[in-house]
């Protein structure tokens, strides 16, 4: 409530109600000329700021609105004698105005709260190692700074020193702290909960994560839906239209249906109020600006209202493979040994070959095997032979690891065992051997995981209609083993990250809405050419130029989150277009057959444009589980996913 009254155009409405209150006591107590001024007044207090407002949009853009209609009315009661409908009317026009900006700035209170969490300044580490607060628009890049416990993080930059557990609330919507250590980065406006660390500062202020998604936003809210647009369109038209039909029809009361001037003429005050569009005009911006508001709260940022109106109407969506779908990462999936070989000493010599070797596949190895037991050992020389794999001595041995070209001279005398490798490498998974003295002891078979959210995904879209497709530039029987995990309609499999674009171009030709979702790096062409574009990848800078809407986690349940804010989005925009229009038609009617005065008229008119707004609001809640529901039921099979080849080189 006090929000509320921070608002000046509701200080200036609510004085305008007290003075209409003062204006109809004077009106009981005969004091009929004092009152008359009284609710002029109330008039002008009231009215003023939305007149203002009207006829600098008349005048200036040439756009005749609902405001023009309001002081028309007003004014015309007035005329006649009605000077406290006249005050009346304007009041409530003035009122509803006021809950309109009201829920536009609760719409922005997400981001206006996230605003004034981001410090003023931050604690700088001098060269001597004395440390001064200083303005954080002045830090620059390389600049050295202290983080307390508990305090906000002031800028993007990496940790020096320490261990941070970091809420990042403000930046992805979750609740759940990370762990950062050294090296890791973090992002300015987050907080840290642990104890004090230093940073360093990677970003000028203007070019934080922080300070660009606050940008997004309010340029998404600024960027109308199709919706809102063609409400705007149709205001002046409309408006219009009114200012020809009340005439007319004062005329058809007053020669046809003889009804004499004074009632004739009230007649058509009620029919300019009731008639005009209030509640149809208000009907898509509120909704639309909550539900950017609320995305924005739970990590997901929306370039605009047509990007959030149309997600839900997509009919294709395609995902990159590696890094969206998948971990990124290959983890191992499968290690076999030659019978009779010392598993341990094995283990200790691939240790010992892969540790300290940077190669995603060296890392998936080690990560392995530090979940196993044995005696971690060290080689004193190690042959890299990039593009093939690893070779040393241990155990009096000579050892190598890598392809299987690499690891033996010839395939004639493989262990049986062998075979099982040929067969997982058929699954599309990477085999990795390993021999001693030139005879294959051991495989291990990797492949970049799904995420463990991604097949729920793949089937909430699928149930909702929507074709899935997966590209990915490896070959075909990997693209199918994925493909298969998840369920995924088709794949296009061998393709170039030139290729996306074309293929994205196909996929419009044959649907009518295709969304891409990628990681915002190599994905950056088709993601712009995509009719709705949606990056992953903690907010990278490719992400935010070229998408439509970003994922400030790689988190793809936040897909679904929003589909079903789309969804009730278009749900609440079209009661409020079907509610306004037909308490507009059932009110003309009402006039037609004087069953109600302009008291009435202002009151059933108004307020439906405040029921509209107050509805439009309730997309600021969290959307609950049933609007993530599909349309159709999956039959529990998971049929093997088309295969398409790429474009032609």
């Amino acid at each position: 409530m006090k929000d509320l009254f921070k608002n000046k155009a509701m200080i200036a409405t609510t004085i305008s109600g007290i003075l209409i209150i003062l204006g109809i006591v004077l009106q009981w107590q005969n004091f009929d000329t004092t009152a008359a001024i009284i609710f002029v007044l109330s008039f002008i207090i009231g009215g003023y700021k939305q007149a203002k407002e009207g006829f600098i949009d008349t005048v200036e853009n040439k756009h005749l609105n609902v405001d023009i209609l309001m002081v028309l009315a007003a004014v015309g009661a007035s005329l006649i004698g009605y000077w406290m409908e006249g005050a009346l009317l304007i009041f409530i026009f003035s009122l509803s105005g006021s809950l309109e900006e009201y829920a536009t700035d609760k719409s922005t209170q997400a981001i206006t709260a996230l605003m004034n969490i981001v410090p003023d300044t931050a604690k700088r580490i001098n060269p001597d190692g004395s440390i001064e607060d200083v303005a954080v628009k002045d830090l620059k890049v390389g600049d050295r700074l202290m983080v307390s416990k508990g305090a906000s993080i002031p800028i993007d930059g990496t940790i020096a020193s320490g261990q941070g557990l970091i809420d990042e609330a403000a930046i992805s919507g979750e609740s759940v702290p990370v762990e950062k250590t050294v090296g890791d980065d973090i992002f300015g406006s987050t907080i840290n909960l642990s104890e004090a660390l230093t940073m360093t500062v990677s970003k000028e202020s203007k070019d934080t994560l922080f300070a660009k998604i606050i940008r997004m936003v309010e340029e998404a809210q600024k960027t109308p839906s199709k919706t809102a647009s063609f409400i705007n369109r149709i205001e002046n038209t409309y408006v219009k239209i009114v200012l020809v039909f009340v005439p007319v029809m004062i005329a058809v009361f007053y020669f046809i249906l003889d009804w004499g001037w004074n009632e004739s003429f009230y007649r058509g005050m009620v029919l300019l109020t009731v008639a005009s569009p209030c509640a149809l005009v208000a009907s898509a911006t509120p909704a639309v600006l909550s539900a950017i508001s609320n995305a924005a709260k739970h990590g997901i940022l929306f370039k605009g209202g047509i990007a959030i109106e149309n997600f839900s109407a997509m009919d294709c969506i395609a995902f990159d493979k590696t890094g969206t779908l998948t971990e990124g990462k290959p983890v191992v999936t499968e290690a076999s040994y030659l019978a009779g070989t010392d598993e341990k000493h094995i283990m200790s010599v691939v240790y010992a070959l892969e540790h300290s070797s940077t190669h995603p596949i060296a890392s998936a190895l080690v990560k392995y095997l530090d979940t196993k037991d044995y005696e971690k050992s060290q080689m004193d020389t190690i042959q890299d032979l990039t593009g093939f794999g690893l070779a040393g001595e241990a155990f009096g041995s000579q050892w190598k690891i890598g392809k299987k070209s690499f690891v033996v001279k010839d395939d004639l005398n493989d262990p049986p065992f062998v075979k099982e490798a040929f067969a997982l490498q058929n699954e599309g998974k990477t085999v990795i051997y390993v021999s001693q003295d030139d005879t294959v002891v051991a495989y291990y078979a990797l492949l970049d995981t799904p995420k463990s959210e991604a097949k729920d995904m793949i089937a909430f879209f699928k149930a909702n209609g929507v074709h899935t497709i997966m590209i990915t530039g490896d070959n075909e029987a990997t693209g199918q083993t994925i493909g298969k995990q998840l369920g995924v309609d088709e794949i296009r499999a061998n393709c170039l990250p030139e290729d996306k674009t074309t293929i994205l171009k196909d996929l419009q030709s044959k649907y009518k809405l295709v969304a891409m979702v990628g990681d915002g790096v190599n994905d950056a062409p088709a993601l712009a050419n995509a009719d709705i574009g949606i990056a992953m990848g903690e907010g990278t800078d490719i992400a935010m130029e070229t998408a439509d809407v970003v994922l400030m986690k790689n988190e793809l349940d936040k897909l679904e989150y929003s589909y079903g804010l789309s969804k009730k989005l278009k749900k609440i925009t079209m009661q409020n277009i079907i509610f306004s229009i037909t308490v507009i038609l059932i009110l003309i009617l009402s006039n037609l057959f004087q069953l109600i005065n302009l008291p009435l008229g202002v009151v059933g008119h108004e307020g439906s444009a405040i029921l509209v707004i107050m509805n439009s609001l309730r997309l600021l809640a969290k959307i609950p589980t049933h609007h993530f529901q599909g349309t159709s039921k999956p039959d529990g099979k998971t049929p093997n996913p088309t295969q398409v080849p790429c474009p032609e080189k």
